[in-house]
């Protein structure tokens, strides 16, 4: 008998989702991310949950329709994660007609199975807070609803509850070789230590490593498929509304514009093919250019490269649907024989759809193992257990209780961490019974919850994933903060979440990154 049902290798949030599903139909799972969850694309993503308007000018009504059921699924079950947002599309006198926006987000709105956010609207900017970071004579705005999300806490979260249904999750963790026959035989380094596991199928989820993992390591044929960038720019905040703006640029494409952070701009996205080790993904200058120039069409602030803060970029693997006016799509395909192990690979695709895909694709298996039936649409994400509309009065909740946070810090904690905030704050009654400070809003009390609870390892984990904080701490500051990981992983004490086989604390080694 094998030791788990079902290996998944790489820890994105197509790895995390396939995850999640599994151990709460019951299988025994494993998923082994050789470097931090959602290190890589899972962590460049647009960070929206959307119908996808580009989808439905291309007429693909029923992907909009299946996107918006996922957009309405996502804010039932990760209402601290995904957050209704009013989305802007200022008129721009060279770009499509008013009466083509009018009536596609007319449409938009038809397609959406729930009634439950605000319907489209047209917008007199010269006397709305949405004009006041826009350029004149741009005087007409049609404002819509759709949502953003943090995408790499969703990853997280995701894996979370996958370990809360039994699933092992092991970071730190590189699959070195699979030998298949009847069961999968999977030699993997686990934090410096070789071993052994076995799984009745395996699911190779490593993104933009999924030809060089099937090739190297299963020694399998890859699939024929495509390494995909996408590019975005992170600037000093431009706007002080809580809305997305949506450009129309010259060439055709839409570029968002949405709060990062508090006091940034997330600008994106830019995509085109990609060659090289997605290890190391960087951002050309000329597409930092480019999303500069797009911005300055609409925004009174000017924006130059040297504003730029931050790039974030990713690459993954999908495949070009030639018959469909070459739209890029999600990998799912399920190699298996009577006499083999089953092989799913999995990867591309956006994170509306991420649970939906990922549902299937586990449902594929069931002629192979037995499971209970499809769940993860109806079951919140640990700390989603309240309705999204009650996402304000949690944030007053926790004023009132802990009463030395300050209203921006309660939103971003609310916005973590949901309902079980407290398992973090706990009693405290003042700054100081959360332990040593790193920065204005870092604690020990939430690093030590990060390394205990979240598998976060090193100071990047913590600083670009599980937070964005690493856009306002200092360097001293960040050292205090890689001084402290370093003293409690050399101690040996908590640092990941032991899982069921005991395997003891990974050692303060920085490993690349496999499917994040």
């Amino acid at each position: 008998m094998a030791d788990y049902d079902l290996a998944i290798i790489g820890g994105g949030l197509n790895g995390a989702s396939l995850a999640r599903d599994a151990a709460g139909r019951g299988l025994r799972v494993i998923l082994l991310e050789q470097g931090d969850l959602g290190h890589a694309a899972s962590s460049a993503t647009s960070r929206l949950v959307h119908g996808d308007l580009a989808a439905l000018e291309r007429r693909s009504l029923l992907r909009v329709r299946r996107s918006l059921a996922e957009r309405d699924t996502w804010l039932m079950i990760a209402p601290h994660l995904v957050r209704p947002v009013r989305f802007a599309i200022p008129a721009h006198a060279n770009e499509r007609p008013h009466w083509q926006l009018r009536t596609g987000l007319w449409f938009y709105d038809k397609l959406a199975a729930r009634k439950r956010l605000p319907a489209a609207t047209t917008l007199d900017v010269t006397h709305h807070p949405i004009g006041d970071a826009l350029k004149r004579p741009i005087g007409t705005a049609f404002e819509y609803s759709d949502c953003v999300v943090d995408d790499s806490r969703l990853v997280v979260l995701t894996a979370l509850d996958a370990a809360e249904h039994g699933a092992a999750i092991k970071t730190g963790a590189r699959c070195i070789r699979a030998d298949r026959d009847r069961i999968w035989r999977l030699a993997i380094i686990d934090r410096g230590h070789r071993r052994i596991v076995t799984a009745g199928a395996l699911a190779n989820a490593t993104g933009a490593w999924s030809v060089s993992t099937a090739e190297t390591v299963l020694r399998q044929p890859p699939l024929r498929v495509t390494a995909r960038q996408v590019n975005q720019i992170v600037v000093p905040r431009l706007f002080e509304v809580d809305a997305v703006y949506v450009f129309q640029n010259s060439d055709g494409r839409l570029i968002f514009a949405q709060p990062y952070a508090n006091d940034f701009t997330l600008i994106g996205t830019v995509a085109h093919g990609f060659k090289g080790d997605p290890a190391v993904v960087t951002m050309p200058a000329a597409d930092v250019t480019y999303l500069c120039k797009a911005a300055n069409r609409y925004f009174r602030s000017d924006i130059q490269p040297a504003d730029v803060v931050r790039t974030v970029s990713g690459a993954n693997m999908m495949v070009l649907r030639g018959d469909e006016g070459g739209r890029l799509e999600t990998v799912v395909h399920l190699d298996a024989s009577r006499t083999k192990a089953p092989l799913l690979t999995m990867c591309g695709g956006d994170v509306t759809t991420v649970r939906s895909r990922a549902e299937q694709a586990i449902s594929r298996l069931a002629r192979f193992l037995p499971m209970s039936p499809r769940w993860t649409a109806g079951a919140p994400l640990p700390g989603g257990d309240f309705d999204w509309e009650r996402f304000e009065d949690l944030v007053d909740d926790a004023g009132d209780r802990w009463r030395f946070l300050g209203e921006a810090e309660a939103r971003r904690l609310v916005a973590a961490y949901g309902t079980r905030l407290s398992e973090i704050l706990g009693e405290a009654r003042s700054r100081s019974d959360l332990g040593q400070a790193f920065g204005a809003q870092l604690t020990e009390a939430e690093l030590r919850y990060l390394m205990t609870k979240e598998w976060a390892r090193f100071p990047e984990d913590v600083l670009w994933r599980r937070t964005k904080l690493g856009l306002t701490l200092s360097a001293a500051e960040r050292d205090a903060l890689a001084a402290f990981m370093a003293r409690v992983t050399n101690a040996g004490t908590t640092v990941v979440p032991r899982d069921e086989d005991g395997d003891s604390p990974p050692r303060a080694v920085e490993l690349q990154s496999i499917g994040g």
